[in-house]
């Protein structure tokens, strides 16, 4: 039987058909069984696991269903879609669901897989005042933001590790209200096994390895793979060379950051700045 080889780095389709294969197969399935089980014929499921089809979204529920995939496929196949994504995270996003370790340096703003609805929403508010994005882009923003954080509840949820600039807990995204709601949000976070959160303190300056954001995706087989963004557009990194620079500076960095129980005691005292702020108005 001739087989296709796939290659999830191809595009962010392929990606999808790769983790589509490999989840079926590892639930013991050949296509017509799975296909049985979710109504769809054999032939498109070959069709979508070669990237020959684009799947629905009606598909990807209803294989993370029958494949204990938690919403895996489906956080995918709004990357597939979404045209007010910044140019290149799709990819990422695709590589995200499968990933078993996040790792996480922001700079400016609390990174979206730790973002409050009311604090997501301020920012895709603000791109659709500006003109960059419409309601309708914002709204799909909002919907694919909702289906990554999907990871955090997952049976089995990746290891992450965040490391926030001072300036992602000082600066108050959509007003005191929705920032101490957010604050309050990543103090809770850090109840959670899988989740460590570390503040990057002003006083560190220079001694930051980092100047803009970065993340890197471990996965079981032990790969890591970097993303990072511009104005223009994201960047899937796959240079063993920059992604080892990258891990050795982040490393570096755990170091020099706040401890969580410090971070912790800074994210509480921003949050008690902001009521205090409000009761005082």
């Amino acid at each position: 039987m001739n087989r296709k080889k796939l290659d999830p780095q191809k595009s962010p389709r392929h990606a999808f058909g790769v983790r589509l294969r490999t989840s079926r197969e590892a639930a013991g399935l050949k296509q017509h069984q799975l296909g049985k089980l979710i109504g769809y014929s054999d032939t498109h499921i070959s069709a979508v696991e070669t990237a020959a089809k684009s799947p629905s979204l009606d598909f990807a529920r209803k294989c993370d269903e029958h494949l204990g995939l938690e919403a895996t496929l489906e956080t995918m196949w709004w990357g597939l879609r979404a045209s007010a994504l910044l140019e290149g995270f799709p990819e990422h996003a695709a590589q995200e669901a499968r990933a078993a370790r996040i790792m996480v340096f922001e700079a400016n703003i609390v990174p979206g897989l730790l973002q409050t609805n009311g604090y997501a929403s301020a920012l895709a508010t603000a791109s659709v005042r500006r003109g960059r994005i419409t309601e309708a882009q914002a709204a799909e923003r909002l919907k694919v933001l909702a289906n990554r954080q999907q990871l955090l509840n997952r049976d089995k949820p990746p290891m992450i590790h965040a490391v926030l600039d001072e300036s992602c807990i000082r600066r108050a995204i959509g007003g005191n209200a929705v920032m101490a709601e957010q604050l309050g949000h990543l103090a809770e976070l850090t109840n959670r096994p899988n989740v460590i959160i570390q503040v990057s303190p002003f006083y560190l300056a220079e001694q930051a390895p980092f100047r803009v954001s970065m993340t890197l995706l471990g996965f079981t087989n032990r790969k890591v793979v970097g993303y990072s963004e511009s104005l223009e557009r994201g960047y899937v990194v796959r240079s063993p060379r920059t992604v080892t620079a990258w891990e050795d500076d982040y490393h570096r960095l755990q170091v020099e950051a706040l401890s969580q129980t410090a971070s912790l005691e800074m994210i509480r005292k921003a949050r008690e700045e902001l009521s205090d702020h409000d009761s005082l108005s």
